[in-house]
């Protein structure tokens, strides 16, 4: 996937590139930061609705790992949850799949050449469990823990770390 923030050469680059998300407007989108959640079920609607007067998330006061932990409910069953921070470097966004621009205005992209728009960003996410309080074992901490992992191996290495790991073996041999 390519990230563009000039979209004036698009056009020209569109047949070589598989996937593109325009980041050229990031100022301008919505800030969704406190208000998007990640809810342990499935709810089969897209579009708007009033989720304030009916889901009302309360803090509890309790600290548990590290973890604030809120309280809610959803349909009658009781949601307990905790907002984390998306991770330093990296940013959150809701992204929508843009019309194709190279075959007329109107025609939505095809699956092998696909266009998306970043439509509002986010620096925090609210995730919730069914009856069991958050954990730093959940699936969403443990993805969470894998983006220190993906820098540090991605980390250019430098003659000082080279060094420092040289020494450190000559001192165990």
């Amino acid at each position: 996937m390519e990230f563009k923030e000039d979209l004036d050469s698009m056009d020209d680059r569109r047949s070589d590139v598989a996937d593109f998300i325009d980041l050229k407007s990031l100022d301008q989108v919505t800030d969704l930061t406190s208000q998007i959640h990640n809810l342990p079920c499935c709810i089969r609607h897209d579009g708007e609705c009033q989720v304030s007067d009916y889901f009302k998330p309360k803090k509890t006061g309790v600290v548990l790992e590290g973890l604030e932990v809120e309280e809610g409910s959803f349909r009658g069953r009781r949601l307990r949850g905790a907002t984390v921070p998306v991770p330093d470097g990296y940013r959150g966004l809701v992204l929508e799949r843009r019309k194709d621009m190279g075959k007329g205005k109107g025609v939505e992209a095809s699956d092998e050449n696909s266009s998306w728009e970043a439509t509002a960003k986010f620096d925090n996410i609210t995730y919730w469990n069914h009856d069991s309080f958050p954990s730093q074992n959940d699936a969403l901490m443990r993805f969470l823990h894998w983006f220190p992992v993906a820098d540090a191996l991605h980390k250019p290495v430098t003659v000082e770390d080279l060094g420092c790991i040289s020494n450190s073996l000559d001192q165990k041999l």
